[in-house]
């Protein structure tokens, strides 16, 4: 029989894993009833990780009862970037546990970048929803030793991690799991979200109508084309959405410039981008996009993905990436971006119900221009560095807005160019403008921008917006 531990031993253990990172921050919080899946799943788990270079902090929780969350371990749970919590049949038993779930939704919720990865280990869902009884019996008893107030934030938490998509163990085998989590919690930690810019201004409600396009809980397969003009911020709102919704899925890809890959015949580059993504594999060998497609429509079929393919203006484009909505696992989701939506139509006649782009696979959304309002706020952000123009720059400020027709790429282009300049260059660019045609303005801030971004194709000489 094991001698029960004493505080001596608590302290030595605790120390041990604190020891395992050698002074560095932690990446990985695992949270876990010890009893149930110490010696089995989490072990593997916890090597599967640490072999992979991740720097791993598992508690020993069933030693710490009645103890405050505090010192070394809520160190270990600020810094953390990932949480993984293991939802097992005993897991609400343990107000340790509890606990250290509530400090985890805290800091996730105060604190920009940090994830949540839940996995149900031997339990569903609706047992951690609290829709059942497993979890319920065992929150009612805490009740009595930890009172009403403190159980209603564990039973919160609990709640709030159950709605994120998470990794079910009755959907594959352990190892199989461990593996396919191993290489997502990697792919996270180098950095899968998109750069946005520094300033965005009036997106939030594009943002959320993207989202109730998308469908959050549909467990069918969704394409959303979001269109508009050339500038007026496409690309902008997948990268927002895409860094909103990325986990929770087991795969993702973000493929920008397909127009400009398309022109110079790469094809075949962006199906083995594609590929290489969401299997999370670098030796993937296509020799021609007839393999790309076969591949892609036999590897994605069981997958759940996120894929945005940016800049989309064939029709052939999107046959060679993504044509039918069976190629993709359930609740996968496909955002494109496009100026034209005239490409989704075959010889400019309506597809056919048949047809395997017909219309009905797509939800629509088009950006328009930018309200007025938001527009001074935008320019004034790269001009001024603040959100309104000066008194003695109002006038002008606005005037330059207005001709810019509420495109964000001119006012963030032109602003910028005229931050900290003389009245007589503000003069200047605002008589340019005024004797540009809106398009040929568009078109020279579209290179000017590609050109800052590093994205000029050869051969392409750029034409710099001076003002």
């Amino acid at each position: 029989m094991k001698r029960k531990r004493d505080s001596s031993d608590t302290t030595m253990t605790f120390l041990a894993n604190v020891g395992e990172s050698s002074g560095s921050e932690f990446e990985v919080f695992l949270n876990f009833r010890g009893p149930d899946t110490r010696l089995n799943f989490t072990d593997c788990l916890y090597h599967s990780l640490d072999g992979a270079g991740i720097r791993v902090f598992r508690d020993n929780e069933e030693i710490r009862k009645g103890e405050v969350i505090g010192g070394e371990l809520l160190r270990a749970i600020e810094t953390s970037k990932i949480y993984v919590p293991i939802f097992s049949r005993s897991y609400a038993s343990s107000a340790w546990c509890l606990r250290e779930l509530a400090s985890i939704v805290k800091c996730q919720r105060e604190s920009s970048g940090k994830v949540i990865l839940p996995i149900f280990y031997d339990v569903e869902p609706s047992d951690v929803k609290l829709r059942t009884g497993l979890y319920i019996d065992a929150l009612t008893r805490h009740e009595a030793s930890f009172g009403y107030d403190e159980v209603q934030r564990w039973k919160e938490a609990l709640t709030e991690v159950a709605n994120i998509n998470g990794w079910d163990l009755r959907d594959s085998g352990q190892g199989e799991l461990i593996k396919h989590f191993t290489s997502e919690v990697s792919s996270k930690l180098l950095g899968r979200d998109r750069i946005v810019p520094n300033h965005l201004v009036g997106i939030d409600n594009h943002v959320e109508a993207v989202m109730d396009l998308l469908g959050e809980d549909s467990l069918d397969v969704r394409f959303v084309i979001i269109h508009g003009m050339g500038g007026i911020g496409k690309t902008t709102l997948a990268k927002v959405v895409f860094n909103q919704i990325s986990s929770q899925f087991h795969s993702c890809s973000f493929l920008s410039d397909i127009r400009e890959f398309s022109r110079c015949g790469k094809m075949v580059k962006l199906q083995k981008r594609l590929l290489s993504d969401v299997l999370k594999s670098k030796a993937v060998k296509i020799n021609d996009t007839d393999t790309g497609i076969n591949m892609i429509r036999e590897k994605f079929c069981c997958r759940k993905v996120l894929v945005v393919l940016d800049d989309v203006d064939k029709r052939d484009q999107l046959l060679k990436l993504a044509e039918k909505r069976d190629w993709f696992g359930p609740g996968s989701r496909i955002i494109v971006t496009t100026r034209d939506i005239s490409f989704f139509q075959n010889n400019g006649e309506g597809l056919k119900g048949n047809d395997p782009m017909h219309p009905k696979e797509f939800q629509l959304y088009e950006m328009e221009e930018m309200p007025f309002h938001y527009a001074v706020q935008l320019f004034s952000k790269h001009a001024f560095r603040r959100d309104a123009p000066p008194r003695d720059y109002d006038r002008i400020a606005r005037d330059i807005v207005k001709t810019t027709g509420g495109l964000p790429l001119a006012l963030v282009v032109i602003g910028s160019s005229l931050y900290c300049r003389g009245e007589e260059v503000w003069d200047d660019a605002l008589e340019k403008l005024e004797k540009m045609p809106h398009k040929e303005v568009q078109d020279i801030l579209m290179i000017t921008q590609r050109f800052r971004e590093g994205d000029c194709s050869e051969g392409e000489h750029p034409t710099s917006w001076k003002a």
